[in-house]
């Protein structure tokens, strides 16, 4: 135990070896253990601590995700063409979604991301309500990776409330 107490800070080295530890298997696994995962997490989170304050701690874990992701795989793009550039590439190659920006405004910090075939919620059911908070959080993590400033993301569409595509709103806060 650290001498903070906590036992799980999170580093990428966490994340292991995976050709020692996986040397038959590999790093790809089933869609439906990720989200097996995810969602028996959030529905214990939500038991636990209500349906607020699960939405938040998944909001950031996204966050961290986002910003190790960024640190730890895309790198330190020169500018905004190759930020999105080297991310819809990674996201792709990494089957986690493909990744289109529908508007841009970078000198006011807004932006409209889609992502398609996401891990969290392409082919569920509808529920009349959006599920990818933890992607919010990951776009706002990458997004302050790259930029320095803090952003605001919330899902505006999603497979779950009968759209084919997750639709994101990404706006910088005002310092």
């Amino acid at each position: 135990m650290t001498d903070t107490g906590r036992k799980y800070r999170f580093s990428w080295k966490l994340l292991g070896d995976l050709k020692a530890g996986r040397p038959n298997l590999g790093p790809v696994t089933r869609l439906e253990v990720y989200r097996l995962m995810q969602y028996t997490m959030r529905d214990v989170l939500e038991q636990e601590y209500g349906t607020d304050k699960a939405d938040e701690i998944f909001y950031k874990a996204g966050l961290l995700a986002g910003k190790e992701f960024y640190k730890n795989v895309v790198g330190t793009p020169a500018d905004l063409n190759e930020f999105v550039r080297n991310l819809q590439q990674i996201l792709m190659e990494m089957s986690i979604g493909i990744l289109r920006i529908e508007k841009a405004d970078p000198e006011n910090g807004s932006f409209v991301m889609t992502v398609s075939e996401d891990l969290d919620c392409s082919g569920l059911p509808e529920t009349g309500f959006g599920v990818c908070i933890y992607d919010e959080g990951f776009i706002a993590g990458l997004m302050e990776s790259f930029t320095g400033d803090s952003f605001d993301v919330k899902e505006i569409d999603c497979w779950c409330t009968g759209d084919r595509t997750c639709r994101f709103a990404v706006n910088r806060i005002p310092r």
